[in-house]
């Protein structure tokens, strides 16, 4: 069986991996439109046991991993009345080109054969492939190429954010939402690397109007963003690297696969980066696509049956919180207008996975101050 896999992103590398790793003979060739040290964007975040999952199937692949990760137990809201510490709400982040170095180097360990800086125009050249895998993000050919069979859908929703990095660091993930005489903006920011953090600047469409930041180009609009996060940055610039304005993009497919063509990561389904999943979703779609192709090795569509029954019903529902988030900051601004107690519980229950009972123990002082707060 010859497998073609669309995309070097977290998805297809380690999706190449895995299949190579336990069928060292198998044809498997990875494309990618991009050099091999290409990366849009900075720090890639997780929830701070997001990896625990590769623990037990592929322990050398979570040893390579999570030394190049900084960690921090707390996350912090900036209400423009007062600053808010969450305890026990962790997250760990990695460098993204630093990650797909590390999976990179994992699909050469296995000799897998990766083709960088080559576009595929038309699926009619990969006829030779008996599978090809679409993980190739957001703008898929494969997807594209089938979206009535697929029942494929992509909308956006309404914010704009653009994505920055600053050698400013901060000790937790932290979300600092300001008011300007233009309206309300938010920073997503987080430290990747000891020196350098990821800051995402959002601002709803009308705030993004009146600031006049559509006509405004690139170097323009990253200096307005540097001094509405003055007292944030410190002093510090902003790192731009393609830093456009972006509404976040939802992908839904009705069905996952299409003859021998299927999709996962990005070009099968999107989550919100505010909570941070999408990239752990993407090696979680690996590990289930690997798991249902060796289940059924001569039987393509069984395989890829298997993969979308197994999968589905965990991701619908990691999805549908990161909907639920979506939801929340797309109205942000109006949240911000509450107390700074009322406002904290509002932003950490905004996905409906946690509810206070499950908070008191994760956060027993953050409870504690919010009992005190309501008072």
């Amino acid at each position: 069986m010859r497998i073609a896999i669309l995309g070097a992103g977290p998805a297809g590398l380690y999706l190449s991996f895995l299949i190579k790793r336990r069928v060292p003979n198998a044809d498997v060739t990875v494309i990618e439109q991009n050099p091999a040290d290409a990366t849009f964007g900075f720090g890639v975040v997780f929830s701070d046991r997001a990896l625990e999952f590769l623990r037990e199937d592929d322990e050398e692949t979570y040893a390579a991993i999570v030394p190049a990760m900084v960690s921090w137990r707390d996350m912090t809201l900036n209400h423009p009345a007062e600053r808010i510490v969450i305890d026990g709400i962790g997250f760990a982040a990695i460098e993204r080109l630093k990650l797909l170095q590390l999976l990179q180097a994992r699909a050469a360990s296995v000799n897998v054969t990766a083709i960088y800086g080559c576009t595929a125009k038309s699926l009619d050249e990969l006829d030779e492939f008996d599978v090809v895998v679409g993980a190739d993000g957001v703008n898929s050919l494969v997807r594209r190429a089938f979206a009535n069979e697929l029942g494929a859908t992509v909308g956006a929703l309404t914010n704009r954010f653009a994505w920055f990095g600053t050698s400013q660091v901060f000790d937790t993930l932290t979300q600092t939402f300001v008011d300007t005489e233009w309206g309300a903006f938010n920073a997503h920011h987080y430290r990747y690397a000891p020196d350098r953090s990821t800051f995402i600047v959002e601002t709803c469409t009308d705030t993004f109007a009146r600031a006049g930041l559509a006509a405004m180009g690139p170097a323009e609009s990253q200096v307005f963003c540097e001094k509405v996060f003055a007292a944030t940055l410190d002093g510090e610039p902003l790192i731009a690297n393609n830093s456009i304005w972006r509404q976040f993009p939802l992908v839904h497919n009705a069905r996952w696969s299409y003859g021998k063509y299927v999709l996962m990561g990005d070009a099968l389904h999107t989550a919100h980066f505010s909570i941070g999943s999408g990239t752990r979703l993407a090696l979680e779609d690996a590990i289930a696509l690997d798991k249902a192709l060796a289940a059924h090795p001569k039987d393509v569509p069984s395989a890829f049956a298997a993969y979308e029954a197994a999968r589905r019903p965990v991701l619908e529902k990691l999805v549908g919180g990161a909907n639920d988030s979506a939801t929340w900051y797309e109205h942000f601004g109006e949240h911000m207008k509450l107390k700074p107690a009322d406002f904290a519980m509002s932003y950490i229950t905004r996905s409906g996975r946690i509810d206070i009972e499950r908070l008191r123990k994760l956060s027993p002082r953050f409870v504690d101050w919010y009992e005190a707060a309501k008072l």
